[in-house]
Formats: C-alpha cells, sequence, structure tokens
C-alpha cells in the first residue's frame, strides 16, 4: 500500500546483525523526528479539548458531546494507534504478533468509529441549520449519548467480526523490520468501503448541500433585509452558521485524509495496510487536524485552553465558567 516512510533508513541495528542500522541521514531524522512531534501534538491538543468540553458546563451542548467523543478517538489514536506505529518504524524486531493485531484492531474501530461522529455531526448540523425550532427538541443531549454509545459499540461488533480472520493471518515474515502486515481480500474491502466510506461519505454529502442551500438563502435574505425565507425554514443564529462551517472543513479535510486510505479498494485490489505507509500516517494525522481547525475557528476553545494551560481550572466554581457567548 505505497511507499513506506523511509523504514530501512529508520531501522535501528538489533541483535540479528542481518538487518540494516539506522543510516543518521538528514531525511531519516527528519522524519523521525516529525512524526514524533505529530503523535505529541496530537495527545496534548486532543487532550485539551476532552479537558474543555468535559469540566465546563456551558460547553455540555449535543454538539460539542460528537466533538468530545471525536476527541476521544483522536486521542487514542495519539496514545496508542501512532506510538506503535513510530516504534516498528524504528525498531528491528519490536512489534510481536499480538501487539501488531491489537494496533490494527484499535485502529479500524477508531476508524469506524470517526466516520460515525463525522456522520452525527452531519445529522446534528442539518438539523440545526434545516430546523432550528425543532432542534432543541429533536437533538438533546441525551439523545446523542445513546447515539454515541451505539456507534461506538457498532464499531467494536463490526470490526471485531471483520478482522476476525485477517487478523489470524498478520504477517511478519520481513526477516529485519518484523513489520506487520495485513491484507485485506477485495472483497472485504469492498464491503468495508460501502459501510465505512461510501455510505457515509454520501449521506455526509446530501446533508451538506441541504445545509450549504440553506446558508446561501439565508445569506440572500439577509442581504435583502429580509427577517425570514419564505420556505419551511428561519432565520439561523450566526452562531450555528459558523459552526456549521468549522465543521464543514472539519469533515473536507477528513475526508481528504480518508480516500487515500481506501484507494485500494476503490479501484478493486487486495488492501495490503502497514503501519508505516504514507497513506495510513496521512489519515493518522486527520486527528492532528481536527483541534488544530477548532484552534483556529472556535474562540470557546481558545478561551478554554488559556484556563486550563493557566490551572485556573482546579478553582472552586470553575466548572460554570463562561466560556461561549450567547
Amino acid at each position: 500500500m505505497g511507499e513506506t516512510l523511509e523504514a530501512d533508513d529508520l531501522c535501528i541495528l538489533p541483535l540479528n546483525t542481518s538487518c540494516r542500522s539506522m543510516s543518521g541521514t538528514p531525511k531519516a531524522v527528519l522524519i523521525s523526528t516529525l512524526l514524533y512531534c505529530i503523535t505529541l501534538l496530537t495527545v496534548l491538543l486532543n487532550l485539551l479539548v476532552v479537558i474543555s468540553i468535559s469540566h465546563f458546563r456551558q460547553l455540555h451542548t449535543p454538539t460539542n458531546l460528537i466533538l468530545l467523543s471525536l476527541a476521544v478517538s483522536d486521542l487514542l489514536v495519539g496514545l496508542i494507534v501512532m506510538p506503535v506505529a513510530f516504534i516498528a518504524l524504528q525498531s528491528c524486531g519490536f512489534v510481536g504478533t499480538i501487539t501488531c493485531a491489537f494496533s490494527y484492531l484499535v485502529s479500524f474501530i477508531l476508524t469506524s468509529a470517526s466516520v460515525g461522529n463525522m456522520v452525527l455531526i452531519s445529522v446534528d448540523r442539518y438539523v440545526a441549520i434545516c430546523d432550528p425550532l425543532r432542534y432543541s427538541s429533536m437533538i438533546t443531549p441525551s439523545r446523542v449519548r445513546i447515539c454515541l454509545c451505539l456507534c461506538w459499540l457498532c464499531s467494536v461488533i463490526y470490526n471485531l467480526i471483520t478482522l476476525n480472520v485477517h487478523l489470524l493471518k498478520i504477517d511478519l515474515s520481513n526477516s529485519c523490520h518484523q513489520q506487520c502486515f495485513i491484507t485485506i481480500n477485495y472483497i472485504s474491502g469492498a464491503v468495508d468501503l460501502l459501510l465505512t466510506f461510501f455510505g457515509p461519505v454520501t449521506v455526509i454529502i446530501v446533508l451538506y448541500m441541504r445545509v450549504f442551500v440553506v446558508a446561501v438563502s439565508q445569506a440572500r435574505a439577509m442581504r435583502s433585509q429580509i427577517s425570514s425565507v419564505k420556505s419551511n425554514t428561519v432565520t439561523v443564529k450566526k452562531s450555528e452558521m459558523r459552526a456549521a462551517r468549522t465543521l464543514g472543513i472539519t469533515l473536507v479535510v477528513f475526508l481528504l485524509c480518508l480516500c487515500p486510505y481506501f484507494g485500494p479498494s476503490i479501484v478493486g485490489q487486495d488492501t495490503l495496510i502497514e503501519g508505516v505507509s504514507a497513506q495510513v500516517w496521512l489519515f493518522y494525522c486527520n486527528s492532528t487536524f481536527n483541534p488544530v481547525i477548532y484552534a483556529f475557528f472556535y474562540p470557546w476553545f481558545r478561551k478554554s485552553i488559556k484556563l486550563v494551560v493557566s490551572f485556573k481550572i482546579l478553582q472552586r466554581g470553575s466548572c460554570e465558567a463562561i466560556i461561549m457567548q450567547r
């Protein structure tokens, strides 16, 4: 599945002298440093998102609960998946069969959960923009929690069933690097492509096209100084429109990171997945991009970061702080 990230150059000399030692070239050092920084940044930023939304009660909105679930998924990518892939890239013979299987299983579960979270985000924004009068009654925190639990549960069950056979055939045959490979045949790849790519992506695109149409109608209404549009919609809050724009950017970045990952399945080939491939790391990097997008477009995230970093959240009653301006 594509080229590996200079695996030969980054492999450290093990006891087996047949392996090539780390060359220490500037390119190898640069790649190693870059991946280390990405991993560290992924953990720190997503941890800030999790702490912020969990601590401040004002942020316990349905939309932010979905963002919290997405941040948990991204945080686990940074804590579990990235370090295993990074160490396997540097150290010959480190990754064993159990570690390799566990890493892939967690990776696939987090991928499916992230896709489910993206669909829930699209549904949330669709109702908020296209049917704002019924949003508070339809999208409640309790319903969102139930949907999120079902999303994670389905992700675990689906991947345990799908990967049961494939995980038993993990290839550790590379005598030097002991890189673990998993090959998904085109039939399983086609099913996975339909359920975790084409299906969810179609839902996301359809819903956001509707959101875009309503947003354009609202903009025209504002320019013509009309307080409402003659349709089944009403004037939407600017904060809702900004949230839709920010989450729309998040979805676009997610799709751009996901497409190379599913490339072989799209063209009908067997998928050879290895933790050091550029396509896999690009998808991992989506977990880094998400909180960066929040930092740029969400004022509440920037404000909460200041309170967390300055340890003001340890003060009594800090959870009641006003983070978002209504």
